[in-house]
């Protein structure tokens, strides 16, 4: 067991810390900034020589993505964790108090019990490719903001011009950076070929393999399809109480939600023109489950052939359930 950790509670302006050592417990509050980040070094500098604390935080984006690259620069054990797991490990404590000095306490309680998996950050061009999609992910509720401002049944002519002109820039906007996201990746001649593979996928064109690949960069080294379900929250989840209560089952919804948006439009095209995805999604419906239900299934078999085709280095292969059949 790690004898020394650091819990990390980020928000947009602070970092409060709890170091867990064995002579006992220290609390610290920093800026979020760089200058803020040499102090925190600093701090733990003086607490120590040659070791390293195990730190741990929260996976906030752009919020705790700083630190979390400069201390792994500096060679400290960093883990990122997904704010779900610690909420469920709050709950298991039957912690009450909720305060920015309290959360970094259980963070670091967190660690220190159950000494998560080790981070490192992706490559820049990873970084860039996400920072790309996310900003084109923006752009495009931008855009439907302003649709439903206009449909609202605004009638003032000004505020009609303004939003459509407004609604005309950000199409250009959103055109232009999805070009130049192609043009990344194009770069790239490993995640060029991922991206024309996943392409392969009837129901997923490139945009959407961009959002895959930005948001699970290391998706070949998880060790099955339902791992990769299980981080984007599209595994199911079953609640069952005594012999009575049995409500139905929903997705966890304890991942990434950008995965899950970016799946939702691709997975009602594939049920019409991917073989596999219409045949999974009928019998979901014969089986009594509703049509929401079975798209969120088709999601979640969606990103199990991405899976396996990333794996297998294989593009999509239409009579796949013909061959399997056969072999029966």
């Amino acid at each position: 067991m790690t004898l020394s950790v650091l819990g990390i509670d980020i928000s947009k302006d602070t970092l409060d810390l709890c170091l867990m050592t064995a002579k006992g417990n220290h609390s610290a509050q920093f800026d979020n900034c760089a200058e803020g980040h040499r102090k925190l070094h600093k701090w733990l500098k003086k607490r120590f020589r040659s070791d390293r604390p195990h730190v741990c935080l929260e996976a906030t984006g752009q919020y705790g993505d700083p630190i979390a690259n400069y201390l792994y620069e500096l060679h400290y054990p960093v883990s990122v964790i997904n704010p779900s797991r610690i909420k469920s490990y709050a709950r298991s404590l039957m912690r009450r108090n909720k305060t920015d000095k309290a959360d970094a306490q259980v963070i670091a309680d967190f660690c220190l019990k159950q000494n998560p998996e080790l981070w490192s950050p992706p490559p820049q061009h990873m970084q860039d490719l996400k920072a790309m999609v996310r900003r084109l992910n923006s752009l495009k509720e931008n855009r439907q903001q302003e649709k439903n401002r206009l449909q609202s049944g605004v009638s003032t002519p000004w505020v009609m011009t303004d939003l459509e002109e407004h609604i005309a820039f950000l199409e250009e906007r959103i055109d232009t950076l999805s070009k130049a996201i192609q043009e990344h990746i194009n770069q790239f001649p490993e995640l060029k070929k991922q991206r024309d593979l996943l392409d392969s996928i009837p129901g997923i064109g490139k945009l959407t393999a961009a959002t895959i690949l930005a948001e699970i960069p290391n998706i070949t080294e998880f060790d099955s399809a339902r791992q990769v379900a299980a981080y984007a929250g599209l595994t199911p989840r079953n609640f069952l109480s005594g012999s009575s209560v049995h409500p139905k089952t929903r997705l966890s919804k304890t991942g990434n939600a950008h995965i899950r948006r970016a799946l939702y439009m691709p997975a009602i095209s594939a049920t019409t023109w991917n073989p596999i995805i219409r045949v999974f999604y009928q019998k979901r419906l014969d089986n009594g489950l509703c049509k929401m239900a079975a798209l969120a299934a088709c999601m979640r078999k969606l990103l199990h052939i991405a899976f396996g085709i990333l794996k297998h280095e294989q593009p999509f292969d239409p009579n796949y359930l013909n061959t399997q059949a056969s072999l029966i």
